[in-house]
């Protein structure tokens, strides 16, 4: 099973996360000569890569270390670096256009917040929480995080969301139905 694919920022090669013999590890595809490279080699799960955005370096969520969290490999794999370490488990990790930050979800005690944190681990920052939010993505700019949030009760369900970097600012994206999983598209010119 393939899953959580994302282009590379030259649109050249996919990396994704491929499912064999009961565990899962990060593989990059050349999408012009199909080859594919495994770039984890480990029991774990590993999954949700996502590039820098000078495609260098490539940031995931594993659970090698017992609990879902952050690492941060080179493009060319191996050399994993865990870059979370705070309370619960952190997952969907994607990095900024800008490159200064990656985006996560993060759930601990029974709550799910979306938050930033650098490359390097340090300075993370909560900017939202709820019942049931996930699967972050940013807008162009660097600015503006989409996520989807579930709410509770006999009407709730998945519901589109942003919030801005201060974490103040949030606002539902009205939808004509219930909506998950949301994604920016590149600036058109």
């Amino acid at each position: 099973m393939t899953f959580a694919p994302r282009f590379s920022p030259d649109g050249q090669s996919v990396v994704m996360s491929l499912q064999q013999g009961g565990n899962a590890n990060i593989f990059k595809m050349d999408l012009r000569s199909r080859q594919t490279t495994r770039l984890t080699n480990d029991a774990a799960i590993d999954t949700s890569p996502s590039f820098s955005p000078d495609g260098s370096q490539i940031v995931f969520e594993s659970d090698r270390g017992g609990t879902q969290q952050l690492y941060v490999m080179s493009a060319g794999g191996g050399g994993a670096q865990r870059i979370s370490f705070g309370p619960g488990r952190y997952s969907t990790p994607v990095w900024s256009p800008r490159g200064d930050l990656i985006a996560f979800t993060k759930q601990h005690q029974g709550r799910f917040m979306i938050g930033v944190m650098r490359p390097d681990g340090k300075g993370e920052r909560i900017l939202t929480e709820g019942y049931h939010n996930e699967g972050p993505a940013w807008s162009p700019n660097g600015r503006v995080l989409v996520f989807f949030r579930d709410t509770p009760g006999a009407n709730g369900g998945p519901q589109v969301w942003t919030v801005d970097l201060t974490g103040y600012n949030e606002q539902r994206v009205e939808t004509p139905a219930f909506a998950s999983d949301p994604s920016w598209s590149p600036l058109i010119d």
